[in-house]
């Protein structure tokens, strides 16, 4: 029983780093696994139009963390944040972040 005491409290600590960790970014996480595993009936849906709020946020946040760039969460879908995203990931430090943004249409 000794023997298991160290193996114990190394498990306890790590679960209490792990979920603190991850409790910064809960809430806005939380809003977008609300939607997880759900169907929508077209873009105009209004648990659609939830999701992709929640979608906005929580990548236009990401990006704002990773690359000090705010966007402004009703110029652009959610899947084209993820697409800057991955795009701003992959970019060359003497390419500009507009050069990216400029590909993608602005939403009113």
């Amino acid at each position: 029983m000794i023997r298991f005491l160290p193996i114990l409290a190394i498990m306890f600590v790590s679960f209490f780093i792990a979920s603190s960790i991850y409790a910064k970014g809960s809430s806005l996480q939380s809003q977008l696994l609300d939607h997880a595993g759900k169907s929508y009936t077209g873009s105009q849906d209004p648990s659609y139009l939830n999701y992709d709020l929640a979608l906005r946020e929580v990548i236009a946040d990401r990006i704002n963390k990773q690359f000090g760039i705010a966007l402004n969460t009703k110029t652009y879908s959610g899947f084209d944040l993820l697409e800057i995203e991955s795009l701003f990931k992959c970019k060359k430090a003497e390419e500009s972040f507009d050069f990216f943004l400029k590909m993608f249409p602005k939403y009113p």
